[in-house]
């Protein structure tokens, strides 16, 4: 039997499975959107091209959806003339639950039945429609809940796998709860008439007028923390997130996808980062096995530009250390970088009594008694050289984090850049290049400009041509390089200010070592930004402290 797909909460699931339907939530996350794109307009968000993508791709055949926004009414539209699809229905609700939204609904409602029974060529069975209601089970003791617009299955997935409690999955469609008819219902107009009003009378969603009963999602004293999904360009849940961030006792991340899982790597070490900040103290200390070795413990930062390695006795001094580029495999990258510092201190790896990875890399990096986010390990590492530290920049090749860490060094809160390379290490070196400087150069042309040099562009490519355009203009490299330090830091400190920064603060990662870029930092911060002289070693020497405690 061919599957019904649908992709909302208020779609009458029951009435179809009673005139024959085999009802399933459409959750598919495609790699890509290829073919949507060459359909659809471009600022179609992530998950009407999703939905797009799924039917070009010939895994949906019936689709019902429900005009939850502009970008459902588009994506049908496309749908209707390029899906060639067997059955596409949109129903038309109102966004409240008045007489006249009921009303409307209920018409709705009569609409579909007539043309769904007509493709199916059945008809309305009540023993069926009463059979197909099924409440809502949720799993008893403590849990973390997933909110915001809907989560794809792929992402989902993720979140269940990282997470140290169980997750459920209460982002729209998800927490859908009707329940089941009157016994005595009435004839069939009569009936569509109440599950009308059961339908809007659900636990509300963003798209609602009056959405205040959503509050029975978080107040739950069983809630442990909460993950917030929004979609890129969906402005529904963006708002009650803003709101929560004020609201919620509990942990709480942000998660923001296009509905694809491009940036798995990115999403997973956001998710392992929340999963440990969340995690008991013991859980923390725990390690792939027991411990051998004569006391010296490692720390081994595979980040997607150098691979950094700490090591340190047992007293927490550093008896070696080392920095090489990480090649084109993580793994190797990691070996050369460890053997290098075991060579510097005059030690074997039999010596190293733990060893701890973090970083891009540390997946694919099999070493060590233990894995950890490079969030995590750059808020132990910041601690260590300065407990005062309540506020962590950290720039390095590919992405920027900022962590606000309380006074024992725990993480409380941290956000990290989306896909876009602007504002890193990448970010830097390409402009480097187009203005032929050596990455040390590039750190102090800044220092000593005249004129205040705007780069508006948020895109490095785009911002590669603001830059040959002003070279153009005989523009001198030193202004040029003072508003890419600019450019790079007030996207930093938009990030210090989601994050609810602090002095006192510190910046590390591979960037700290450009002073324009540090200096520019300071300047709109308006407080004083320390740069260790660890700072590009500061996710490896975290580590080497998690290695430590294993060892304990």
């Amino acid at each position: 039997m061919e599957t019904t797909w649908y992709i909302c909460k208020y779609t009458p699931v029951e009435l179809l499975e009673a005139l024959g339907g085999r009802c399933q939530v459409l959750d598919y996350m495609p790699e890509d959107f290829g073919l949507s794109d060459q359909v659809s307009h471009p600022n179609l968000c992530g998950f009407g091209k999703a939905c797009i993508q799924a039917c070009l791709e010939g895994k949906v055949r019936e689709l019902v959806l429900v005009n939850c926004c502009d970008t459902i009414r588009g994506a049908y539209d496309v749908l209707l003339s390029h899906g060639k699809l067997d059955f596409l229905f949109l129903m038309d609700m109102l966004h409240c639950g008045d007489a006249c939204a009921r009303e409307k609904t209920k018409g709705e409602l009569i609409r579909l039945a007539r043309a769904y029974a007509a493709y199916k060529g059945t008809e309305f069975d009540p023993e069926a429609f009463r059979a197909a209601f099924q409440p809502r089970r949720r799993p008893a003791g403590p849990y973390l809940s997933v909110l915001g617009g809907r989560v794809g299955e792929g992402l989902f997935s993720l979140m269940e796998e990282t997470m140290p409690l169980p997750v459920r999955n209460d982002t729209c469609v998800h927490n859908r709860d009707v329940p089941p008819p009157p016994e005595e219902p009435g004839d069939f107009d009569a009936l569509m008439d109440w599950y009308a009003g059961e339908l809007l009378g659900q636990l509300p969603c963003m798209r609602m007028t009056d959405a205040a009963g959503r509050k029975r999602l978080y107040n739950d004293p069983d809630l442990r923390g909460v993950i917030y999904h929004t979609v890129k360009f969906c402005d529904y849940y963006g708002f009650e997130y803003s709101r929560l961030r004020h609201e919620l006792s509990v942990p709480m991340l942000k998660v923001e996808t296009d509905y694809t899982l491009q940036s798995g790597g990115q999403l997973r070490t956001r998710l392992e980062a929340f999963a440990e900040q969340l995690a008991p103290e013991p859980e923390r200390r725990k390690g792939r096995g027991p411990v051998t070795g004569k006391g010296y413990f490692a720390g081994v930062d595979s980040g997607s530009t150098s691979t950094d390695v700490v090591i340190l006795d047992k007293d927490r001094n550093i008896v070696a250390q080392a920095i090489l580029p990480t090649g084109a495999g993580a793994a190797a990258g990691a070996q050369r970088a460890l053997e290098q510092a075991l060579g510097q201190a005059g030690l074997t790896e039999a010596d190293i009594t733990a060893c701890v990875t973090t970083g891009y890399g540390r997946a694919a990096v099999q070493m060590g008694e233990k894995s950890i986010t490079e969030i995590t390990c750059h808020a132990k590492g910041a601690h260590f050289l300065d407990p005062s530290v309540r506020t962590i920049i950290d720039i390095g090749g590919q992405d920027s984090k900022v962590i606000r860490v309380d006074e024992g060094g725990n993480v409380v809160n941290f956000v990290m850049n989306d896909k876009c390379a602007a504002g890193t290490g990448r970010f830097l070196e390409l402009m480097a290049r187009t203005l032929e400087l050596t990455m040390d150069e590039m750190s102090t042309a800044g220092l000593e400009w005249r004129e205040d040099i705007a780069i508006s562009s948020m895109c490095t490519v785009f911002a590669e041509s603001e830059v040959v355009s002003l070279i153009a203009q005989n523009k001198s490299r030193a202004d040029i390089v003072h508003g890419l330090n600019e450019s790079v830091a007030a996207k930093t400190c938009a990030l210090v200010r989601r994050v609810g920064g602090e002095p006192a603060y510190m910046m590390t990662g591979g960037v700290s070592k450009n002073q324009g870029v540090a200096q520019a930092i300071r300047r709109r911060l308006g407080a004083p930004l320390a740069v260790p002289e660890q700072a590009q070693l500061n996710g490896a020497l975290g580590a080497a402290l998690f290695a430590l405690e294993l060892g304990d």
